[in-house]
């Protein structure tokens, strides 16, 4: 059923003392002079993640032994704990929506777990009414909770007080519930464990830069070198509190100045990262892209934000929303092909690439999908390699099977797409701001194509943004036979 539950017999075929729940959208109580000795209603529902989550959420038990699901097999007693209270939640649920149904009011339960419900296990909640005492309108109710293999998982009795008068109600839409559990994030900060990479550190002469830099350090992922005026720097550790007495810091008068000596000690081999601090993206690109002192490669440079959005089941990596302003056909090449090779150093092994457009099917009126078309082939002849493109593909039909199954589209990357190209950079910072501040997703932001990676985070980014963004930096930075030796 699309609530959760088992399909109830119909009327000419359900056995003797089955309660029959009408399936039309509304719910019927059964009050006490209805009940009869060994009446019985059951629902199922197959525990997911979500569910857990949620329950963690309602009670503030954040036990890691059930809010992180790898932590989860090493502890069975609380594993078993949460899913049997999860399983009374879900006899409760048979109590007031089935047997005795609304206007129910539960007194008590004895209840016993007999072994433990697991991710993935389907549990069938079971209840039948035992005793009924007239004084107060008590009844006893027998419950039982079943797995899919048959086994009994819970056993006990519930004490309620049924319903004296009868009520049918239209069964009420339950609200929708988003969370957001930074998987990636921790993700990216469990792969990027290991030696600390050295980083210049552009700049960081604000609270928030510069506590995004000592954060990083504390997690033993960098050994920052702090480029500025070394005085508004000592002002900004005071501001956080913070002790930098061991911490390297080297002069640079302005912000251009430090960007300068930032990219100097790249390519002198002793830093293998630079990070963004308090300056403008323009001032710190400007010596990283200089034709002569430069850190350019055979690639264009570009963004890509890896995100991870509550409503999608995969880490969504979006590009380019920071560098490219009209980027053509020639850019987007190199766009792609740098978004593939990120998507597989964080383990992505083939991405699928949907290159967006206003619409899904080839247009003169829209150069967007002329380029998509073009790259397409382009892949087919192996310009860019490593994965699986399709384009153009409009934003429903690239995230959502269902959006492109209603459109006809039939494509490896259509409804699962990893990575999304966006057509410039409007489109791609609109689309990473929107998933951030509407969706609640959180995100990782990373500049690649030059010698080294480059932290490029916003003002308005968190902590927790700012962290994840340089774990993705240092995961890149190992990665490249360039600066791979450059650690601590």
């Amino acid at each position: 059923m699309a609530d959760g539950s088992v399909p109830e017999a119909s009327p000419a075929t359900a056995p003797q003392n089955t309660l029959v729940v009408n399936d039309d959208g509304f719910l019927e109580n059964c009050t006490f002079d209805e009940l009869r000795i060994g009446q019985t209603a059951s629902l199922s529902h197959t525990v997911a993640q979500r569910d857990i989550d949620l329950f963690a959420l309602a009670t503030g038990d954040m036990n890691p032994a059930h809010v992180d699901p790898a932590y989860a097999k090493t502890d069975m007693f609380h594993h078993i704990i949460i899913h049997g209270m999860w399983g009374a939640g879900l006899i409760s649920a048979v109590l007031g929506s089935k047997l005795p149904g609304p206007g129910t009011i539960y007194l008590g339960q004895d209840l016993h777990f007999r072994r433990p419900v697991g991710l993935g296990d389907t549990l069938t909640a079971t209840v039948t009414v035992r005793e009924k005492k007239p004084a107060k309108g008590d009844v006893t109710l027998d419950c039982i909770g079943t797995l899919q293999t048959g086994k009994v998982a819970i056993t006990g009795v519930a004490f309620v007080r049924a319903p004296t008068e009868k009520v049918r109600l239209r069964r009420a839409q339950l609200p929708y519930a988003r969370l957001s559990r930074q998987i990636e994030g921790a993700a990216l900060l469990a792969q990027a464990a290991g030696p600390p990479v050295v980083a210049a550190v552009i700049y960081p002469i604000d609270a928030a830069s510069l506590a995004a830099a000592l954060d990083a350090t504390a997690s033993g992922l960098i050994t920052p070198l702090l480029i500025g005026p070394p005085a508004q720097i000592a002002a900004a550790a005071r501001a956080l509190g913070a002790d930098i007495a061991k911490v390297r810091v080297i002069e640079a008068p302005n912000a251009a100045a430090a960007a300068a000596a930032g990219v100097a000690l790249v390519r002198a081999g002793e830093a293998a990262l630079l990070i963004k601090g308090d300056l403008h993206t323009e001032t710190l690109m400007h010596p990283v892209v200089a034709a002569i002192g430069g850190l350019r490669t055979g690639r264009r440079i570009s963004h890509v934000y890896v995100m991870d959005v509550p409503d999608y089941p995969r880490p969504l990596l979006i590009t380019d929303a920071a560098i490219n302003v009209r980027p053509t056909l020639a850019d987007k090449a190199d766009i792609i092909q740098n978004a593939i090779d990120l998507a597989q150093a964080i383990g992505i092994v083939r991405p699928r690439v949907a290159i967006l457009a206003a619409v899904e099917t080839v247009s003169d009126r829209l150069p967007s999908t002329i380029d998509a078309a073009a790259l397409c082939k382009m892949a087919e002849r192996r310009q860019i390699t490593g994965g699986v493109l399709d384009g153009p593909l409009g934003l429903d039909n690239a995230i959502n099977a269902a959006a492109a199954a209603e459109k006809g589209i039939a494509s490896p990357v259509a409804g699962q797409a990893d990575i999304l190209i966006a057509p410039d950079l409007d489109a791609g910072n609109l689309l990473a701001k929107q998933l951030s501040f509407l969706a609640g997703a959180q995100a990782a932001g990373v500049v690649l194509g030059a010698r080294v990676p480059i932290v490029l985070t916003s003002r308005a980014d968190s902590a927790r943004t700012r962290l994840a963004s340089c774990a993705l930096g240092v995961i890149l930075a190992r990665a490249s036979p360039q600066t791979a030796g450059v650690s601590t």
